[in-house]
């Protein structure tokens, strides 16, 4: 069996739901909460490839610190918006499950489902 990892937020009922979905298939997936433990940028950066996704679409636009560091910018590179999820870990849109070298938003809870086999 392929192992899953979960970047997980315990507060957040989108990253709870998608846990429990895991769960409800079988999966205990590895719990890695970014929140306690904030991913690197090497980490960032091999999660946005998995996603296929650019650092600014797993930025959470609502969040205090969004607005506080002038991430609006469009003119902030790639490596500034990761630098920002490393330092200020709240930024970093959740849940992302990982199988191997794919990942999925948990949003909804319900993606994740094309990630199992």
């Amino acid at each position: 069996m392929s192992v899953y990892t979960l970047y997980h937020n315990p507060r957040c009922s989108k990253s709870r739901q998608t846990k429990q979905l895991l769960e409800d298939n079988g999966i205990t997936p590895e719990v890695v909460l970014y929140l306690e433990d904030s991913p690197s940028a090497d980490t960032l950066r091999d999660l946005l490839a998995k996603l296929g996704i650019s650092p600014r679409q797993l930025l959470r636009k609502g969040e205090a610190e969004y607005k506080e560091r002038g991430l609006a910018d469009d003119s902030l590179s790639d490596e500034v918006l990761i630098q920002a999820m490393v330092e200020a870990p709240k930024l970093i849109e959740r849940p992302i499950v990982v199988k191997g070298d794919q990942a999925v938003l948990g949003r909804p809870p319900e993606s994740v489902l094309a990630l199992i086999d």
